[in-house]
């Protein structure tokens, strides 16, 4: 069950709301609405976000999406469409009921701040305790606890004004996190930021959301924050959302041409990972064959080098054309594994920390599972071409972790291979 649901979702300001309603329904653009008086900031927002996952609503200055999250939290009712969250249909709750919701279910981080000036840091944090009822004690504990983990343990007892942008942030984030709700909605959290306190920022909640696996709904105008944080991606514009996808997939295939236009300046190498352009091997070889079935395969498949995979999936070595070629000479009884160790990252390593090891030997990158077990490999030319050319899906046998066939298993040699 997603931990928040959208079917339909629109908002339009001005009198006779629903009669706009209804002409969206029948062609109406928002032009025409204007004609009305109407105002419509968001227009049929359908999407879901999964328990534990970041998902982000990215667009720019009008575009609907802080209407967006004031509907999810209640602080506006939609025109039509639904919001559910868990499984609740908060729609049209009554205030008591929207005032559950927020207490056990929902905490907000604001864009600035909204802290209480005259309360201290420690209840600040402790604030939704305390609207919960909760005794002094736990909530004071809760809310150490909170601090501690966006790094501002032993501020408790300071006031708001004696703290920078960036840790009265934090505090905001820690408070959301004191609440102990399973979802957090996030408008702008970070907007206001000077760049540098930004990025740390960033990398406080990404850490943090690896340790607590919350459900976040982060809104946002900047690009490069979006698909650094975002699990998934909403795009909006003009009070829609044009198109739902991972990051790969909105640089990758691009809805229509707005979403192209917006992400063609992106740097690609911070964005993109090893798991999202790997290919699967076209060949690899066992360490218990000879140099002559390498060189047979070698010759089949017209590569130079050839990754050893052990019967756990584990790389053990590389063998280059040259070796192999001389060993096949010389008739020599074992597979010449090169001297040099194979380059092994991570799925999820960003495209911009391979080329060092990409330079450093011709063989491809192995992109490796935590087990070391082999997912995929990256030749230089796949590498580059990333940079610039979408990689195509499965036509050009490119594989994600998980995909079939064989779970990116590669396939062995038959002469003699492990």
């Amino acid at each position: 069950m997603p931990a928040i649901e959208a079917n339909g979702l629109t908002k339009i300001f001005g009198r006779r709301p629903q009669r706009g309603a209804r002409l969206l329904k029948e062609g109406a653009d928002r032009d025409r609405l204007r004609k009305e008086g109407l105002t419509a900031a968001v227009i049929d927002a359908t999407f879901d976000v999964k328990p534990g996952e970041i998902f982000v609503v990215m667009g720019l200055s009008g575009s609907g999406k802080s209407t967006l999250i004031r509907m999810v939290n209640g602080l506006l009712e939609p025109t039509d469409g639904t919001i559910s969250i868990d499984g609740q249909d908060v729609t049209h709750l009554s205030t008591a009921g929207l005032r559950e919701v927020r207490r056990t279910k929902v905490s907000m981080v604001f864009q600035h701040f909204a802290l209480l000036p005259h309360r201290t840091v420690g209840e600040n944090a402790a604030y939704p305790l305390q609207l919960r009822g909760v005794n002094r004690a736990e909530r004071e504990e809760r809310a150490e606890e909170a601090l501690g983990m966006v790094g501002l343990g032993g501020w408790g007892g300071s006031m708001p004004s004696q703290l920078s942008g960036g840790m009265r942030q934090r505090v905001g984030l820690a408070r959301a996190l004191a609440a102990g709700t399973d979802v957090m909605l996030m408008d702008e959290a970070f907007s206001a930021l000077d760049p540098l306190i930004r990025k740390e920022m960033q990398d406080q909640l990404l850490e943090l959301q690896t340790e607590l696996g919350k459900t976040i709904l982060f809104i946002t105008h900047d690009l490069n924050e979006a698909m650094r944080l975002g699990d998934r991606i909403a795009m909006m514009r003009d009070g829609r959302v044009v198109q739902v996808g991972t990051t790969e997939q909105i640089l990758n295939e691009p809805a229509n041409d707005y979403v192209a236009q917006f992400v063609a300046d992106v740097d690609r190498s911070r964005v993109l990972s090893a798991g999202a352009v790997m290919e699967r091997p076209v060949a690899v070889i066992g360490p218990d064959a000879g140099p002559k079935a390498a060189h047979k395969l070698m010759r089949e498949h017209q590569v130079s080098s050839l990754l050893v995979i052990g019967r756990d999936r584990t790389v053990s070595g590389v063998v280059f054309e040259h070796d192999v070629a001389d060993a096949v000479r010389r008739d020599a009884g074992r597979l010449p594994v090169s001297g040099t160790p194979v380059a092994q990252v991570s799925p999820d390593t960003p495209l911009a920390e391979l080329f060092h090891d990409a330079a450093a030997s011709t063989a491809p990158l192995a992109v490796v599972a935590p087990d070391g077990r082999l997912q995929g490999v990256i030749p230089r030319v796949t590498l580059l071409s990333a940079l610039s050319v979408p990689p195509s899906d499965d036509a050009d046998g490119t594989v994600g972790a998980g995909d079939d066939p064989a779970d990116g298993e590669p396939v062995l040699d038959t002469a003699g291979a492990s």
